[in-house]
C-alpha cells in the first residue's frame, strides 16, 4: 500500500508552524499536552489505515447500488464508520459533558485529514455528520440537541445537509421546496433535494438531514429561507425510532469520484407527510446553513490537498524506485538506467506536487487555527480574526481544489502510462478530486464571494488584517534571508506580489461604481488567482522560515527534510509567483472580454 499521509510534516506543520504545543495555555485546552494530540494523531492514522485505506479502490469500482429497495455499499463502509465511532471521533472537538475530549479545531482537522488521505468517499459519511452536529450545537434547542444532536456525537445516526434542487443547483434563491406549519408547532415538508451526499443508506439506524425550505407565505428570495431538521425516521419522545418520515430515495446519482459516498435525489413528503423541526429563526435558514458550508469549504479544501497529498506520495515512491533513460552528461549506452527522480523534469514535476500539497496543507491547518482563536484565544482580537478567516475561507476551499487537480496530473505524469492504469491509485485520485472544484461552490462563486463581499467587508478590514500579518512575516523573515538564498528568494517574490495585491484592489474598487456590478465582478477569477497564490507563497515563507531557524541543528533525514522546505520555498517563489502580476492586471484593467461575450457567439 502506497504511503498516504507524511506524519513528519504533519508535525512540522502543526508543532513548528502553528505551535499547537502551546494551546494547553488556554483554560479550555488546559487537560491536555503535546503528548495527548501524539496520542489522538496516531490513533487516527492506524484507524485510517486499517479501515479506511483498505477498501479506497474497492469501493471505487463498486459504487453504491439500490438492492430490493436499500441502497447497497461495500462491506468496508460500514466497518470504517464504526471503527471512527469506536474511536470517539464523532465528539472528540466537543465539550466533555457531551462526551467529547474538547479538543482544539486545528487538530481535529489533522485528525481528518487521516481519513480524507486513506478514503475520501468513506470519510464523507462522519464529516457531514460532524458538520451537521455542528450546526445543531449553535442554532439548536436544547430539545432538539437533545433528539438530534446527542446521536450524531455518540455516531448512532449520520447526517447531511440539503440544499440543492434539480433547478436550482447554487441558486438557493430559487429553491421550492415548502414547509408547512402543523398545529404542533412542527412543519410538513415538501419537495426535492439533488445532490445530497449520504443521503440513504443502511450505515444507521437514522439519518438526520438538515434541509432549507421556504415557508408558506415567506417572501422570494434568500429572505424567505429557513432551516429544517428531517429526519429519516420520525424520533419519538423517548429518543427512540419510530415510524419512516417519508424521505425518499428518487435515485442515485453516479459519480466519477467519491464513489464511496452515496450522492442522492430525495423527495419529501412523497407517499405521505414528512414532518421537519425549524431550526434556528424563520427566514434566517441561510445564514444558519453557511455556519456548516463555511465549516464543509474548509473540509472541501482539506479533503483536495490530501488527495493531491497521496498522488504526490504514491509519484515520490515511483520515481525513486522506476529506472529508466540516463543523465544527458552520460554518453556509455551500457551504463545503468539511473532512477528517473534523478531526471530535471521529474523533478520539477515532483516539486510541483510538494510546493502545492505541503503549502495547502499549511493553509488548511492554518484557517483551523483561527478558528481556535476566534473560540479561545484574546477576546480582543477575535474580531478581526472572523475578519480574517472569512477572508481567507474562499482562498481554503478554491485553491487547493484547482491546483491539487493540477498536481495530481504531474503525479500522473511522473508515472507515464503506470499513472494512468487501475494498478496503481492516482488515478483514482485525480478521479476523486475533480468533485473538489465543484463542491461547496463552484470557483466562480467563491470568486465572486472573495471580490464582491470579503475584500470590501467592514470596510476591507479584513485585508488590513492579513496584509498586517504577512508583513510580520517578511519582517521576521528579513534576517534569515541574509543568510539562506531560499528564502531571499520567497521573500522578495512576496513582497512584489503583496504590492501588487494592493494596487490592484485599489484600482478596481476605485472603479467599482463606474463600471457597474456586472463588469466589476467579470473577472473575481483573476482576484482568486491573484490573492490565493500570495496567500500560499506566504504560506511557504512561513515554511521557510521555520526549516531555516531549524537547519543549523539538524542532522540526517531531518536536515534534508528542511532542505526540501527551502528547496520547495525557492521552486514557488520562481515558477509561481510571478504569475500573479498576470492576474493583478487583468484584474485592475476591469477587462471587458467576457462580458461583452454573446451566448450567441460560441
Amino acid at each position: 500500500m502506497a504511503p498516504f499521509l507524511s506524519k513528519r510534516d504533519l508535525q512540522f506543520q502543526l508543532y513548528e508552524l502553528l505551535d499547537t504545543a502551546a494551546l494547553p495555555s488556554r483554560p479550555r485546552f488546559a487537560d491536555h499536552s503535546r503528548e495527548v494530540y501524539d496520542d489522538v494523531l496516531n490513533l487516527a492514522y492506524n484507524v485510517a489505515e486499517k479501515y479506511f485505506a483498505n477498501h479506497a479502490r474497492e469501493a471505487d469500482l463498486n459504487e453504491p447500488q439500490v438492492v430490493d429497495g436499500k441502497v447497497r455499499l461495500v462491506p468496508g463502509v460500514q466497518a470504517a464508520v464504526d471503527a471512527f465511532r469506536e474511536a470517539g471521533f464523532f465528539s472528540a472537538h466537543h465539550d466533555e459533558e457531551l462526551g467529547g475530549l474538547q479538543l482544539p479545531w486545528v487538530v481535529m482537522q489533522a485528525v481528518q485529514a487521516h481519513f480524507q488521505a486513506a478514503n475520501v468517499g468513506t470519510s464523507g459519511y462522519p464529516f457531514l455528520t460532524i458538520g451537521n452536529a455542528n450546526l445543531q450545537r449553535v442554532f439548536g434547542t436544547p430539545e432538539q440537541q437533545r433528539k438530534y444532536m446527542q446521536p450524531l456525537l455518540e455516531g448512532r445516526w449520520l447526517g447531511t445537509m440539503a440544499l440543492s434542487e434539480p433547478h436550482a443547483g447554487s441558486g438557493l434563491a430559487d429553491i421550492t421546496t415548502s414547509a408547512t406549519q402543523r398545529d404542533d408547532g412542527t412543519y410538513s415538508i415538501s419537495g426535492s433535494k439533488m445532490w445530497i451526499s449520504g443521503g440513504e443508506h443502511e450505515l444507521t439506524e437514522n439519518i438526520v438531514h438538515l434541509v432549507l425550505a421556504r415557508i408558506r407565505g415567506a417572501p422570494a428570495g434568500v429572505k424567505g429561507i429557513s432551516l429544517f431538521i428531517v429526519p429519516r425516521y420520525r424520533v419519538n419522545p423517548d429518543g427512540s425510532v419510530g415510524e419512516r418520515n417519508n424521505v425518499v430515495l428518487a435515485g442515485l446519482n453516479h459519480k466519477m469520484g467519491y464513489r464511496g459516498t452515496t450522492n442522492t435525489l430525495l423527495n419529501f413528503g412523497e407517499g405521505g407527510e414528512t414532518v421537519g423541526e425549524l431550526i434556528g429563526e424563520p427566514g434566517r435558514g441561510l445564514s444558519a446553513m453557511f455556519h456548516m458550508m463555511n465549516e464543509a469549504r474548509i473540509g472541501v479544501g482539506m479533503g483536495a490537498v490530501m488527495l493531491g497529498y497521496a498522488g504526490y506520495l504514491a509519484s515520490l515512491e515511483y520515481a525513486r524506485d522506476r529506472r529508466q533513460g540516463r543523465h544527458a552528461s552520460s554518453k556509455d549506452p551500457l551504463s545503468p538506467p539511473i532512477p528517473i527522480i534523478e531526471h530535471a523534469d521529474v523533478k520539477r514535476l515532483l516539486l510541483r506536487q510538494k510546493a502545492i500539497v505541503e503549502a495547502g496543507l499549511s493553509l488548511g491547518l492554518y484557517a483551523s487555527s483561527l478558528v481556535d482563536d476566534i473560540q479561545t484565544g484574546p477576546p480582543e482580537q477575535r474580531a478581526d480574526t472572523e475578519l480574517l478567516l472569512d477572508l481567507l475561507t474562499p482562498l481554503v476551499k478554491s485553491w487547493p481544489s484547482k491546483y491539487s487537480q493540477e498536481a495530481l496530473s504531474d503525479a500522473i505524469q511522473v508515472m507515464g502510462g503506470a499513472g494512468y492504469t487501475r494498478d496503481y491509485p492516482v488515478e483514482m485520485y485525480y478521479r476523486d478530486n475533480r468533485l473538489n472544484p465543484i463542491h461547496e461552490g463552484t470557483e466562480g462563486i467563491q470568486g465572486n464571494d472573495l471580490l464582491g463581499r470579503k475584500v470590501t467587508q467592514s470596510g476591507g478590514r479584513g485585508l488590513m488584517v492579513l496584509d498586517h500579518e504577512i508583513y510580520k512575516s517578511l519582517q521576521d523573515a528579513l534576517p534569515l534571508a541574509e543568510q539562506f538564498a531560499e528564502v531571499r528568494s520567497i521573500r522578495d517574490a512576496l513582497e512584489q506580489a503583496v504590492q501588487l495585491n494592493l494596487n490592484a484592489f485599489q484600482t478596481i474598487l476605485a472603479k467599482q461604481d463606474s463600471i457597474g456590478p456586472d463588469l466589476f465582478l467579470a473577472n473575481a477569477n483573476s482576484a482568486l488567482e491573484m490573492l490565493g497564490h500570495t496567500v500560499v507563497g506566504w504560506m511557504w515563507l512561513r515554511q521557510a522560515a521555520a526549516a531555516a531557524r531549524a537547519l543549523p541543528d539538524a542532522k540526517g533525514d531531518d536536515a534534508d527534510f528542511y532542505r526540501g522546505k527551502l528547496q520547495a520555498a525557492r521552486f514557488f517563489a520562481v515558477y509561481e509567483l510571478p504569475k500573479v502580476k498576470a492576474h493583478a492586471e487583468l484584474l485592475a484593467s476591469a477587462d471587458s472580454t467576457t462580458h461583452d461575450m454573446h451566448g450567441e457567439w460560441f
